[in-house]
This record gives C-alpha cells, structure tokens and sequence, in this order.
C-alpha cells in the first residue's frame, strides 16, 4: 500500500510539473545587432486556445531604439515602390524609376508600439511570431544628402529630416513609420528566466521637412538583425507533457 501511494504522488507530481498556464505574462529584453544596434523591452500578455492550449495569441507593448551609421533610406511609399497599395504590393516588382535616397549620416529613434503575438509551445520551448502594429516614434533631425532619379536640380541636394511620428501596420511598403517584427524560439531554463533568439525586421522611416520629387516626404530603411533576449515571467510556466 506504502509503495502504490509513493507511486501515485510521483506520478501527480510529473503531471504538475508540465501542466500548461491558461495565460503567459512576460518581461523582456532584447539586443539586435549587426549593421545597426537595436535594444527593445517589452511586455506581453498571451491566452491558450484549445484544450492544450499549447497555441498562444495575444498582444504587447514595445520600447523600440535603433541606432546606426550611414544608411540609405529609400522612397517609402507603395504607391511609389511598386505602384500598389494592397496586398498585390507583396508580389509586385519595384518602380525603378520612382525610388530616390536620402543618405543619412546617423539615425538614432525610439518607439513605442502596441504588438500583436502568436506562440506554438513544446514543453519548455517555445516558437513565435510577433509584429508591432500601433504607435509612435521620436528623434533628432537628421541632415542628409538626397539622390534624385528623376531630378536634376534636387539630385545631390542636402535634405533635413526627422522621424515619422506616426506608426501604423498595413501591408508591406504601405505601412507607416517604424515598425519592429520578430521570428523567435524560447527556450525556459527554469519557471522565471527564459532565453530568447531570433531575427528581427525592421522598418526605420525617416519624413523630410518638405516635399521632394514624385511630391513624396517618406523614406525608408529596412534592416534584419539577429538578436538575443532576456525572458522574465512574474509567474511560474508550467507545462505539459508533450506525450
């Protein structure tokens, strides 16, 4: 009777430990580099659908910061780019002829952006994909000079400009601002700390102080980084056995 007991509560034991949370709260920090050097910290708050709930979605805030050199910025706009403001832009080849650059000598932003997530789970490790959709941006003016396709007399010129302020997630170059998105894996090392890699992408738009060719003020930058992150949860993760 003594041993069936001591079997029962390992047993009970070994389920609780991989039993899976309803919802996952998180702290983190994250360090992109490579061409440029791009901290964030942010919150998130995920809920389990299904009865495993080992598939997550939920949402976000994010502190984005993006520093760098040189970099040239490209005519934004899909109207611009590739002639196509939908969807359709995902597939449609670049207008040549219709993107101009503005070289800046260093960028130096913040944002704070709302973020959607989604997360698939395997015991401790996590796989997920989040992306900024909402927000705001700050930064120093920036002198730069503009390459023109089109125009003699502003080709070469020396152009100012700041950050776009506004952020907002459409669909490919019809987004607005600057935007952060992540392709990640998680991996838990104990109830509290997790460590997090993956790639980032990044949208960095800058907006001239006056209307340039093509009548366009918006230029962007499109940087993939690796990153490394921090992982802190307030609560423990317990997860399930993936038998």
């Amino acid at each position: 009777m003594k041993k069936i007991f001591i079997f029962l509560l390992i047993s009970s034991s070994l389920s609780a430990q991989y039993q899976y949370t309803k919802t996952q709260r998180n702290l983190d920090f994250a360090l992109a580099f490579g061409s440029a050097v791009s901290p964030s910290l942010s919150y998130q708050k995920l809920y389990g659908i299904g009865k495993s709930d080992r598939f997550k979605i939920g949402w976000g805030v994010r502190f984005n910061t993006f520093f760098s050199g040189q970099k040239d910025f490209i005519t934004a706009p899909a109207k611009l780019t590739s002639g196509k403001e939908s969807i359709v832009a995902l597939f449609t080849e670049n207008i040549v002829g219709n993107l101009d650059t503005l070289q800046l000598t260093n960028s130096a932003i913040g944002s704070l952006n709302g973020k959607v997530v989604l997360q698939y789970s395997f015991r401790k490790l996590d796989l997920g994909f989040n992306i900024d959709a909402l927000g705001f941006t700050f930064g120093g003016k920036q002198s730069g000079k503009f390459i023109a396709n089109e125009s003699k007399s502003l080709n070469n010129t020396t152009q100012t400009a700041k950050p776009t302020a506004f952020n907002l997630l459409l669909i490919s170059d019809s987004d607005i601002g600057s935007l952060n998105s992540e392709l990640y894996a998680r991996y838990w090392i104990n109830d509290r700390f997790a460590v997090r890699v993956g790639a980032s992408f990044q949208f960095i738009e800058y907006k001239t102080d006056k209307n340039l060719t093509f009548e366009n003020d918006r230029f962007r930058h499109k940087a993939l980084l690796p990153f490394v992150a921090i992982t802190y949860s307030p609560f423990k993760m317990l997860y399930k056995d993936a038998r």
